[in-house]
């Protein structure tokens, strides 16, 4: 059995070390969508504050802050490489909160495509389709979802050639049953629009934000996110 890694329950967050970090990737392909994912955490969770050094680098929190993310990557590294860090990713907080008012996604059925550094974290799955669900979006499951999820093929880029890299990620995208793909990456966006597939991003789809393209290639998304990891 896969190791599950727990994340900070919702309960024992203490609010005068809470922070919410939007990843750089987010910040980079929707500048404006950490403000307004910040602010619902304000209005309808508790006093929040602000955090935008990038998980590559020291947080900078004190002893007992928990970082809320959306990336799963960041959760990864902060609690993997800054003792006294918890995290908890953004979905278990907000399908927590009591009757939070969510878009009507009626029509729409997806398949999910759980990020791999989330692999370990079987609450983070339930979280996520949990807001699916109450946005009244019906879920068709892939055979390799929640802790038996695979990797886009993106984390293979530098490692192996750019066409590997490819390869892998419209194989990937074509175990999906679904034409429509719901992730929480936008590493993920790019790798289900090469595969061909149509990516919906949760943070859109939780804000009912228009999808958006993302025609980047492999360079020159990984250059962009780069640039803002130096400057954070």
């Amino acid at each position: 059995m896969a190791t599950i890694r727990k994340s900070v329950p919702v309960g024992q967050i203490d609010m005068e070390k809470c922070y919410f970090n939007p990843g750089c990737a987010m910040s980079v392909y929707k500048p404006d969508a950490p403000r307004r994912l910040w602010k619902l955490l304000n209005d309808h969770f508790g006093p929040v504050k602000f955090h935008d050094i990038c998980c590559h680098h020291d947080p900078h929190l004190p002893e007992g802050a928990t970082i809320i993310n959306n990336c799963a990557g960041c959760d990864r590294r902060f609690r993997s490489l800054y003792p006294g860090i918890d995290t908890i990713s953004l979905w278990e907080v907000l399908d927590s909160i009591e009757g939070l008012e969510l878009p009507d996604h009626s029509g729409m059925t997806v398949s999910v495509h759980d990020s791999c550094s989330y692999r370990h974290k079987p609450q983070v799955h339930a979280a996520v389709r949990s807001l699916l669900r109450k946005m009244n979006i019906k879920i068709l499951e892939a055979e390799f979802s929640g802790t038996r999820s695979v990797c886009c093929g993106d984390n293979f880029y530098g490692h192996v050639p750019n066409e590997q890299v490819e390869a892998r990620i419209r194989e990937r995208a074509s175990q999906f049953p679904c034409q429509d793909v719901v992730v929480t990456c936008i590493g993920c966006v790019r790798a289900m629009t090469v595969g061909g597939k149509t990516p919906h991003y949760l943070p859109d789809l939780v804000l009912d934000r228009a999808e958006e393209p993302m025609p980047d290639t492999l360079d020159e998304y990984h250059g962009k996110v780069a640039a803002y990891i130096k400057t954070h």
